[in-house]
């Protein structure tokens, strides 16, 4: 290029005319070699199947299923088991994968080329509520794509189902385990509370009520033999001055032949009396009633040996038989009367005893109501937790029974997978029309290198515009053709043989690192 000169449209195109060569020489010997690389290029075919995901046959109204997670976790979960180095191993193994590479290359970046040559589609269109997901699987070998594409989705199915179950068990033994934890810690909290209730049998608070009954109806009783014991005492008192004073009276009437003096019967009576002196002021153990009672019942045997004598008296008169019989009577009465006062004594004790035992059962309540609602409250939640894992329990039997039958959630094969009939890479026509334009560009490029370095005047024009001179004629350079020939025959065989050396660099690093291998697929 000259220095100063404005060049115009045509200026360029004349001067890649001139160039031509430069030009077309390396974008044919580019494209060639692209062409030949891209020949070289393995072909990879991808088998594809369609994997559909079965509901439950039982609806989750009936019996809730045992795995919730969303269909994209359960595919993100199984997949990473899937994609583990053991199980890729055994399939690269299996099939006999990337020969070449496991002899070149460490088995970790083996394992991960043929992560990145799986490929799972779910829902076909990325929707994560779709009942299907499509998964494929590239490879140099049609059938090996297509037998590692199968073999793939059994793992799927079989992890699923797997999965599925062992999810469904562990959760129904952990249930079983938890739910004897709970039958077993309420057993032994009903035992307590059962212990508790025996212990303070009567004293419990829900218990309270029938004790004031009882209390209640032990007052009315314990009043009612009061009022009868005054009753009775009162007769009793009046029945002992009534037998004194008929007794006095008898002995004031009495014949004048009658036997004088202190008798076995006058004393008997006089001890009689006395004892009940005793009896309605003192208890029946105690020493003086005992002492009169032991000597009542000696004056009875001196009065039964004098019997005898006092028949040979006089005559008893039809008045003193009735007073005597009177007087029998009323003593008859009054020992009845001591034996109901006896008695009524006994009934105030025993009714008294009880009354203070029921009152005590009521002070005591309070203090046992705080214990027996701590009692009650951890019994009512051992007793809610036990039956909420007992249903839980039930539920996890039918959702485990569920998936042994196979009726739960299951992944199924909708479009096997098919042997390919056409490579998906490389795409060679590309390939080729990158070559074309890569060498297109050099060429340019080159053809622009030499024009800028080209300092030579061609036209007169180039003259006044470099020289600033006036042109009187223009001489034409005397070249011979042989000179001519020679020249262009150098031009052409230093372009080409630049030409080759960097397409025979592009196509060593293509082959080297498989650049457009990877960038094609």
């Amino acid at each position: 290029m000259l220095p100063g000169k404005q060049y115009e449209p045509e200026d360029y195109l004349r001067a890649a005319w001139a160039r031509r060569w430069v030009i077309l020489i390396p974008a044919v010997l580019i494209a060639a070699g692209t062409a030949i690389v891209a020949s070289q290029l393995p072909n990879r075919y991808r088998s594809t199947t369609t994997i559909l995901i079965v509901p439950p046959r039982v609806p989750a109204d009936y019996v809730r299923p045992a795995v919730n997670t969303s269909t994209q976790d359960r595919l993100q979960m199984i997949g990473q088991q899937i994609m583990s180095r053991t199980r890729l191993e055994k399939i690269m193994q299996e099939f006999n994968l990337y020969e070449r590479e496991r002899k070149t290359m460490l088995m970790e970046d083996v394992i991960e080329r043929m992560r990145t040559d799986i490929h799972i589609d779910v829902g076909r269109g990325g929707q994560n509520d779709s009942r299907a997901f499509e998964l494929s699987f590239d490879s140099t070998s049609a059938r090996t794509a297509m037998l590692v594409t199968e073999k793939l989705a059994n793992l799927y199915i079989q992890e699923s189902l797997t999965d599925r179950e062992s999810l469904a068990t562990s959760t129904n033994q952990f249930l079983e385990t938890q739910l004897a934890d709970a039958r077993a810690q309420l057993i032994e909290h009903e035992k307590k509370l059962e212990v508790f209730r025996q212990k303070n049998d009567g004293q419990l608070p829900e218990q309270v009520e029938s004790n004031l009954q009882m209390m209640r109806t032990l007052q009315t009783q314990l009043q009612g033999v009061l009022d009868a014991t005054n009753r009775d005492h009162d007769r009793l008192l009046n029945l002992q001055r009534q037998i004194a004073d008929a007794e006095a009276q008898q002995n004031a009437v009495a014949p004048s032949t009658a036997p004088t003096g202190n008798t076995a019967v006058d004393q008997l009576t006089a001890a009689r009396a006395a004892l009940r002196q005793l009896q309605t002021r003192l208890k029946p153990e105690h020493p003086d009633i005992q002492r009169l009672q032991r000597q009542i019942a000696d004056l009875e045997k001196k009065a039964e040996a004098e019997a005898p004598l006092s028949a040979d008296a006089a005559p008893i008169t039809p008045a003193e038989r009735a007073a005597r019989s009177r007087v029998n009577d009323m003593k008859a009465e009054a020992e009845q009367l001591q034996r109901r006062l006896d008695a009524a004594r006994n009934d105030e004790a025993r009714l008294r005893t009880a009354l203070a035992s029921y009152k005590d059962r009521i002070e005591r309540a309070p203090a046992l109501e705080s214990e027996l609602t701590e009692l009650m409250r951890d019994y009512s939640t051992l007793q809610d937790s036990y039956t909420s894992l007992l249903k839980k329990s039930q539920e996890s039997k039918v959702a485990a029974n569920l998936e042994t039958r196979e009726i739960g959630e299951q992944f199924r094969t909708l479009d096997a997978p098919r042997l390919p009939e056409k490579p998906i890479s490389p795409n060679r026509v590309r390939i080729d029309a990158i070559g074309i334009a890569g060498g297109l560009a050099l060429g340019f490029a080159l053809a622009l290198l030499l024009e800028y370095k080209d300092t030579t005047l061609k036209t007169d024009t180039d003259v006044v515009v470099s020289l600033a001179l006036p042109v009187l004629a223009v001489v034409p350079a005397m070249i011979t053709a042989p000179e001519r020939r020679r020249a262009a025959r150098r031009r052409i065989l230093t372009w080409c043989a630049s030409g080759a050396m960097f397409a025979g660099v592009v196509a060593a690093a293509i082959w080297k690192f498989g650049v457009i291998d990877t960038w094609v697929r």
